[in-house]
């Protein structure tokens, strides 16, 4: 019987050990459990994968491996993932903004089916087994553990993730890496409007990036916190710019739209010009148009005093709150982690992988899947959908490699 080895037991690993049966697979896990970021990724919830079912589109949110995973999709996309775990029981529902979770918001029911569909298939799973070192030997592979277990395999799945050690094995092997850099990361920014306002989050700001001399940009929700900002908008523009925000050491300048449904300063204006002629006896600070203590901020950095009246105001005054609104600057100082699910952007470079079956076009018989390849996702479940998507394209194979 063919044997295969998997290397890493992550949702990737897993998922190509379950598609690559009815091969004899053996799963090495380095540490002392298997499935550690599924199971706290989602706020323990599990994001399974998203609610958009069009491979073209669904690859759009991919920073790094869009043109690759295009074509992976059209084999293995999202609707697939759901209809994978419904068919194991599995009850999965979609949430207003597209992320699909199980119904138990427990992310232990995604680990537990995991672990028991790869038990289904015969796989066999050790923990604390670090693999130090892989040989090609004539057609099989020599896989070495730490503790100087020898494991012999027709065919190799590494599914890594971001660590070290495996893009060392694949370099050992011919392969490329590209040099890792974090991705989905918060911002750290130090500025009095943001002061005293950790917990306050806006439904809908826009963002935009200026780094390197490009400019990127972002909407989306925003959650202010006591370092910076964070939230689903700042999490996708780091996504994009990671690798320029990486090479400026952090230090960017960020402008942002508080009220985006009015996007350039011009139709700002005009509607706070048809605020001031409404509610001209009102207090600015009493019109909340933002959280009530960010809107007193950004009010009292205009230079509006607490007791100034909308029909008080100059244009001058107005137009500094114009630029407050729709164009704050703040200064991006450095990055902090998006909770424990860390990303990097980096890994086995593409060209050295065929996307129709994973396989490496370097070495027969040598398979990728997951975060060792240079692929990321935003948030919001994609990051795991590639991983699904490359550990069964990898893992269908595998089952057929001969």
């Amino acid at each position: 019987m063919k044997r295969v080895v998997v290397v890493g037991g992550g949702a990737a690993g897993f998922f190509g050990a379950i598609a690559s049966a009815p091969a004899q697979v053996t799963l090495l896990e380095a540490g002392p459990k298997v499935l550690t970021k599924v199971l706290i990724s989602g706020g323990g919830r599990c994001n399974v994968t998203h609610a958009c079912f069009e491979p073209a589109i669904l690859a759009q949110h991919y920073p790094r491996g869009a043109k690759a995973l295009r074509g992976a999709f059209s084999r293995f996309q999202a609707s697939d993932t759901v209809a994978w775990f419904q068919e194991r029981g599995v009850a999965l529902k979609t949430e207003a903004d597209g992320r699909i979770f199980p119904t138990t918001d427990q992310s232990v029911t995604i680990a537990n089916c995991l672990r028991a569909s790869a038990e289904q298939a015969g796989v066999k799973v050790l923990t604390n087994s670090p693999v130090i070192a892989v040989q090609r030997q004539a057609d099989r592979f020599k896989i070495i553990t730490r503790s100087g277990l020898v494991f012999w395999a027709d065919c190799l799945l590494l599914a890594t993730g971001s660590s070290a050690k495996g893009h060392q094995i694949a370099a050992s092997l011919g392969h490329t890496i590209v040099p890792p850099v974090p991705s989905l990361f918060t911002f750290n920014i130090v500025d009095p409007r943001l002061a005293d306002l950790a917990g306050i989050s806006i439904d809908r700001v826009n963002l935009r990036l200026r780094v390197a001399g490009q400019s990127l940009e972002q909407m989306g929700p925003l959650l202010i916190t006591h370092w910076g900002l964070s939230g689903p908008a700042v999490l996708k523009l780091s996504a994009w710019g990671a690798r320029l925000l990486h090479g400026d050491r952090y230090q960017a300048q960020l402008t942002i739209n508080w009220l985006p449904e009015y996007p350039n300063p011009e139709m700002c204006r005009q509607f706070l010009w048809d605020i001031k002629s409404s509610y001209a006896p009102k207090l600015v600070t009493s019109t909340s148009l933002l959280p009530k203590r960010l809107w007193q901020k950004l009010v009292t950095e205009s230079g509006i005093t607490p007791q100034q009246r909308w029909g008080d105001l100059s244009k001058q005054t107005l137009g500094r709150l114009v630029q407050q609104i729709s164009q704050g600057q703040y200064q991006i100082t450095g990055k902090g982690v998006f909770k424990e699910e860390f990303v990097t952007c980096g890994g086995v470079d593409l060209a050295g992988v065929d996307f129709q079956t994973m396989e490496s076009r370097l070495v027969p018989g040598l398979y990728f899947a997951g975060e060792i390849l240079d692929i990321d996702g935003i948030t919001g479940g994609f990051n795991f959908q590639s991983a699904w998507t490359t550990g069964w394209l990898a893992g269908q194979s595998i089952a057929n490699f001969s």
